[in-house]
């Protein structure tokens, strides 16, 4: 996507915090993003003056945004980092299983504890939070700890314990912050009424905990205990600063599905927020053609059912802007009209308006699919542009890949009127080049393929794109020449920087438009077969199949290799590293069987 294209739709974008999801011509989640200003933060990364390389090619892959509305830039955070660990988009930064949020916890059990944890256990144990930030998690634990006379001790509480008296008072009692229930000084009732204090400040309900500091201050006050009336003070305006509740991440809410809708004359747009253990999970909206005169409370009914089939929803809960004759077993409809549900519907209902703009936004960018008529325009374009001696309604890209200078692979994907042909993608593993060489290894694959192809008598593409400069073209050339298919097929290079495409033997290149249909297919071609390429080295990487040239060498083990690699970055740069430095490395016996391995003087 250019920035004239997103120019073209800036102003329709919200003024409000949310998260955006940016989609590749694939339909592949590539980023997922949070502000608290999203027409500002979305602005941004098209600006003329970016100069980050990887951010120029996120832009460049862009082509559909997609936004989530949410209430303040907290929920934006939150949400963003569940939709990241779902989905784990190509440019986002890879987050952890550790990179997880705190919650507070109030233990199943007798005289239960409160206490920070990341794991949520199905024990019957009740969770607060997620919160993000441990240190308030803490603050907040301490403050508890002075003001709610609760256990911290991890003792076997039950009633048969406490009576054979098992256990003694620690210094917790002693200092004031426990009133000793393992000796049995405290009954469980009494306990539990400070539970539910803590219940009441964990779901931002203060004023109870509120009103009871307040009533200690003024008891003070009167006996002129000035100093404890100016400790409870102090807590009271701790207490006022303090906000727990979000409309967003609440476990209060529980697991539900929110549904709203909107109707602009026959056709129906239906938002869908899926809400697990208060947090949203998934957000969609889809489009509905009415073919008759259906009321809306018909098309919600039916839209519902759908959604809740795709997503496998579990949820016994439906929330909906009005009631519904709505006859799944075992599920509850909840129309709200206050509290943390009616801001989940309020939030819902933003999307779903907001997603008619974002429709406009997509025909002016011709995102949205086309037609038949319309590709085959598409296509008579090329044609005429590339001057093809026929429509080139078969096209294949090749393009290497290989990592840190090792490993090398290649792929091929198959367009087919103007659309992916994926049962005709191709991987290849380069078996006759020793080495990195990208132009042996694209004259290997070229040939390999079509020599394939001839055997079963297959069709032949009318267009051929490498995704290379002159040297892999004219490679790839060498092979068409072997197979005797010059003047059958037609071979063009594409430049991985300039978007310039160069023809077999051509001094000068072709520069298509930038806005032209014909480049935008291209592009579109191209972005695939990395994706593809990318994907499939990934794996075979993950799975340990590859057997580098460092690990051919009897005497250099794999941990070995991996230590040079890690240090050096490529087979390549080892070779031309100094001894000592792969001496202080490894030591001078492997160094030496390195070197003579590796023919290296």
């Amino acid at each position: 996507m250019t920035a004239e294209q997103f120019s073209a739709i800036s102003s329709t974008i919200p003024a409000a915090p949310g998260i955006y999801k940016y989609f590749d011509a694939s339909g592949k989640i590539i980023y997922v993003g949070k502000a608290k200003h999203l027409r500002k933060r979305v602005s941004s990364y098209f600006a003329r003056n970016k100069t980050n390389y990887k951010t120029i090619e996120l832009v460049h892959r862009i082509s559909k945004i997609e936004f989530t509305i949410v209430n303040n830039e907290h929920d934006a955070f939150l949400l963003e980092n569940t939709l990241i660990k779902e989905h784990q988009p190509q440019f986002n930064i890879d987050l952890k299983d550790d990179k997880s949020y705190p919650y507070i916890v109030v233990k199943n059990e007798a005289f239960p504890r409160i206490f920070l944890t990341r794991r949520k256990i199905k024990d019957g144990s009740q969770y607060f939070g997620p919160y993000t930030s441990v240190a308030k998690v803490r603050d907040l634990l301490n403050f508890i700890k002075q003001n709610i006379q609760l256990r911290t001790c991890k003792l076997n509480l039950t009633d048969s314990n406490i009576k054979k008296n098992k256990f003694k008072v620690c210094l917790e009692y002693h200092l004031g912050n426990c009133k000793g229930p393992c000796e049995g000084l405290q009954s469980a009732e009494d306990y539990n009424d400070g539970l539910l204090q803590l219940k009441s400040l964990l779901k931002g309900n203060i004023s109870p905990v509120l009103q009871n500091f307040k009533t200690r201050q003024k008891v003070h006050i009167e006996k002129m205990e000035f100093e404890k009336a100016a400790f409870y003070q102090s807590k009271i305006e701790h207490l006022q600063q303090y906000q727990s509740r979000s409309s967003v991440v609440n476990t209060n809410t529980g697991t539900v599905d929110v549904f709203s809708i909107i109707e602009e004359g026959d056709t129906a747009y239906v938002n869908y927020l899926a809400v697990s253990n208060g947090s949203i999970i998934q957000t969609k909206t889809i489009t509905l053609e009415k073919k008759l005169d259906e009321s809306p409370e018909e098309v919600l009914a039916f839209a519902i059912i759908q959604l809740r089939q795709v997503f496998e929803s579990e949820a016994t809960e439906i929330i909906v802007p009005m009631p519904l004759d709505y006859a799944e077993p075992g599920i509850t409809v909840t129309v709200p009209k206050a509290g943390d549900k009616k801001r989940l519907l309020d939030l819902s209902e933003k999307n779903v308006n907001y997603f008619t703009e974002e429709l406009k936004a997509k025909k002016i960018l011709r995102l949205e699919g086309k037609t038949t008529d319309e590709k085959m325009k598409v296509l008579e374009q090329l044609q005429e542009d590339l001057h093809l001696s026929a429509l080139p309604v078969h096209i294949e890209c090749f393009d290497n890949s290989n990592f840190q200078g090792s490993y090398p692979v290649a792929a091929m994907v198959c367009f087919k009127n103007g659309e992916p042909s994926k049962k005709d993608y191709r991987h290849f593993n380069i078996k006759t080049v020793e080495g990195i060489n990208d132009f042996a290894s694209m004259s290997e694959v070229v040939y390999r393929r079509y020599k394939r192809v001839l055997e079963e008598n297959a069709p032949l593409p009318q267009l051929i794109i490498i995704d290379g400069g002159k040297g892999q073209l004219s490679a790839a050339m060498q092979s068409i020449d072997e197979l005797d298919l010059r003047g059958k097929v037609t071979l063009v290079g594409l430049a991985k920087n300039e978007e310039e495409l160069f023809y077999a033997g051509d001094t000068s290149s072709l520069k298509l438009a930038w806005d032209s249909e014909s480049l935008k297919l291209i592009r579109r071609i191209r972005d695939e077969v990395h994706r593809f390429g990318i994907t499939f080295h990934r794996n075979k990487r993950s799975k340990g199949t590859f057997k580098n040239e460092l690990e051919g060498i009897k005497g250099i083990g794999k941990e070995t290799a991996s230590m040079l690699l890690k240090m050096f970055k490529s087979v390549k740069k080892i070779k031309e590293a100094d001894t000592a430095e792969i001496e202080k490395l490894i030591g001078k016996s492997k160094t030496l069987i390195l070197k003579e391995g590796l023919k290296v003087e």
